[in-house]
This record gives C-alpha cells, structure tokens and sequence, in this order.
C-alpha cells in the first residue's frame, strides 16, 4: 500500500464514491489503470486544530488503514481519509468500527452500476 502524495490524485479521489462518518469521511476512486494495488491518502485540515492535534488526528487514520485497508479496501483504487472534529475524542474501538462500515458501504457502491 502506498501512500498519496500529489493534489491531483487527492482531487481525482475527491470525484469517487464517499462514505461519512462522525469521525471522518473515505473517499475512494478506482483508478482504472491496471495497477491492482491500493492507495491511501490521509488529509486533516486546520479548522479541526493545531499541529499536535492534526498529528494526532493522522496517526489515528494511519492505524485504521494499516488494520483494515488490506483486506476490506478495492484493490486498484485510491482511498483518502478526511479528519472531523470529533475524530480525536472519538473512542479508537468506535472510529474502527466507522471505518469498516464504511468500507462496506463504498464497495456496495462499488459492487452496483
């Protein structure tokens, strides 16, 4: 799994299939170049707060996607976790649960035409 560094891949992720959650949002979008192995990228804005907080708030998304990417992610696809406010007070077991369940709801997307 590698890791998204460039604003048009993030903004290319931004047109796919998205999943809220009180803790964050997924985005992803296959890419459709034959690469079967997926991507993540990690964004946290200033409005949820400063560096030590924003940190945090990556570390946390960082976890979730090392735990659960592997095998509940799309394979050929880019998947961006956006950091809320709640995010950082939320309860990890939570967040973790959030997150399959969103996993679960992009690749139904996925799965229909």
């Amino acid at each position: 799994m590698t890791t998204i560094t460039r604003r048009r891949d993030f903004l290319a992720a931004n047109a796919g299939r998205r999943a809220a959650m009180s803790g964050f949002v997924l985005l992803m979008h296959p890419r459709g170049d034959g690469d079967s192995g997926m991507r993540v990228g990690y964004t946290v804005t200033k409005k949820i707060g400063n560096a030590v907080v924003r940190n945090r708030m990556k570390r946390r998304l960082r976890a979730l996607a090392r735990d659960l990417l592997p095998n509940g992610g799309v394979a050929g696809a880019d998947h961006v976790l956006i950091g809320r406010a709640g995010g950082v007070e939320r309860d990890f077991a939570a967040l973790r649960a959030e997150f399959a369940k969103a996993l679960r709801k992009v690749t139904q997307q996925q799965a229909k035409p």
